[in-house]
C-alpha cells in the first residue's frame, strides 16, 4: 500500500473492516492492491471477485459509495468519543490475537488501549445463571489473577463475566493507594458483541464505568452505531479467547457459550481450564436441566449436535485440568504436563457429589 496520511489510512481500514463478506486475507489482498479508500468505493463486485480471485456470492450487498460514506461516518463518531481505532497493522495490536486464523483487521477500544500489548492475560468466562459458589469463584479467581499482574478478559455478560470483572475492578480499589502494587496491578479487558458505543447488556454500564476508571479498557469488533446481530456473540466469544494463553471455564452447563469459547482456544493452541466450581451440587443440578432441555430441543431439530456434545465432560476426557483457585492454577503452569490427569479428578469430584 502506497505511503498515505494516517486518517486516510484508518478510513481505508474502516472501509474494508465493514465489507463482511470478505475474509481477513481477502482484506489484505485489497490492502496491497489498491491506493486508497477512493479506488476500494469505485470498484464493482465483479471487479472486487477478479482481485481476490474468488466468486462473490449473488447474495452479496456492495455499494462502494454507501460503504466509504458510512466509514466516514463511523471515523467522526469515534473522534467524537475519543474512541481509539487499532489497526492490525500497529505495534499495540494484540500479539496473541494477531496469531488465531480469522482475527478482526482492526478494534475499537475505549480507555487503556494499553493493556492491549506486553502483559499477561487470562480468560475468565462461565454461564451467566451462576450457583453461589460460582459467583465467588469469578471474583475471586479474577481478584488474585489482578493482583498477580494478569490482565483479565471477558464478555461483560451477566454471570461469570460480570463477576470476573468485578474482581479486577475490586483489586485495583483493594490497592488503590498502594503505588507499590499499583504499578503491577492487572486490569481488566471486556470484549463486546456490540458497537463500541452500547454497552450489552445495558444494566452492565455502571460495571462498564468501573471498568474504565479502574484503567481497564472496552474493546470491539464493531463501530459506533452498528447493529447487534446474533452471530456477533459467537464472533465475541474468539476474540477473548485469542486474546488469551489460557482460558478458565468457571461453570458451564452442556452447550454453554462458554465452551465455545473454550473451542476457540483449543482451536487457537491455548489451554482450558475449569473451575472446580464447575462440579457444585448446585451447578450439576443446573447442567443436568440443561441438557434434559437440550435433548428434547436436539430431538425437535431446534437444536445442534454440536451443541449437545459440546460439554465440560468433553474438556475432561480432553486433559482440561480442574483447579480450585488462581494459585493452583499458578501450581498447573508448574507441573510436568500430563502430571495432573483430569479424568482421576473427574472421578474424585462425582464420588464427592
Amino acid at each position: 500500500m502506497h505511503n498515505i496520511q494516517t486518517e486516510d489510512k484508518i478510513l481505508f481500514y474502516l472501509c474494508l473492516h465493514r465489507i463482511t463478506f470478505l475474509s481477513l486475507c481477502e482484506k489484505e489482498i485489497l490492502l496491497k492492491e489498491l491506493d486508497d479508500f477512493n479506488a476500494l468505493a469505485l470498484l464493482s463486485k465483479e471487479e472486487i471477485s477478479r482481485i481476490i480471485h474468488r466468486q462473490i456470492s449473488e447474495k452479496a450487498i456492495w455499494n462502494g459509495k454507501d460503504n466509504l460514506r458510512m466509514a466516514k461516518i463511523a471515523l467522526e463518531y469515534c473522534k467524537f468519543l475519543n474512541i481509539r481505532i487499532i489497526l492490525n497493522s500497529d505495534e499495540n495490536y494484540p500479539f496473541l490475537l494477531k496469531q488465531i486464523s480469522d482475527p478482526p483487521l482492526l478494534l475499537f477500544c475505549r480507555g487503556n488501549a494499553e493493556l492491549l500489548n506486553g502483559r499477561k492475560y487470562i480468560s475468565v468466562v462461565g454461564t451467566r445463571k451462576l450457583s453461589a459458589q460460582g459467583r465467588d469463584s469469578a471474583r475471586d479467581f479474577a481478584y488474585q489473577a489482578a493482583k498477580n499482574g494478569y490482565c483479565v478478559v471477558s464478555g461483560l455478560a451477566y454471570g461469570a463475566d460480570g463477576y470476573a470483572h468485578k474482581g479486577s475492578v475490586d483489586a485495583y480499589y483493594d490497592f488503590i493507594d498502594d503505588q507499590t502494587m499499583l504499578q503491577n496491578l492487572g486490569h481488566t479487558i471486556a470484549v463486546l458483541p456490540s458497537g463500541i458505543d452500547e454497552i450489552v447488556p445495558y444494566r452492565h454500564k455502571q460495571l462498564a464505568q468501573m471498568i474504565l476508571k479502574s484503567g481497564g479498557c472496552i474493546i470491539s469488533e464493531y463501530e459506533p452505531k452498528m447493529n447487534i446481530a446474533n452471530w456477533h456473540f459467537v464472533a465475541r466469544n474468539r476474540i477473548i479467547a485469542g486474546l488469551s494463553e489460557s482460558t478458565v471455564v468457571i461453570e458451564a452447563p452442556d452447550g454453554s457459550g462458554s465452551l465455545i469459547t473454550a473451542d476457540f482456544a483449543l482451536e487457537y493452541g491455548r489451554e482450558v481450564y475449569l473451575h472446580k466450581a464447575c462440579f457444585s451440587e448446585m451447578a450439576l443440578k443446573m447442567s443436568d436441566i440443561v441438557r434434559k432441555d437440550l435433548l428434547k430441543k436436539f430431538s425437535q431439530g431446534n437444536a445442534s449436535k454440536y451443541k449437545l456434545e459440546n460439554t465440560v465432560q468433553k474438556f475432561l476426557e480432553e486433559g482440561a485440568p480442574v483447579i480450585e483457585s488462581f494459585d493452583d492454577f499458578c501450581a498447573v503452569l508448574n507441573e510436568e504436563p500430563g502430571i495432573r490427569n483430569a479424568k482421576i479428578v473427574q472421578a474424585e469430584l462425582f464420588e464427592s457429589v
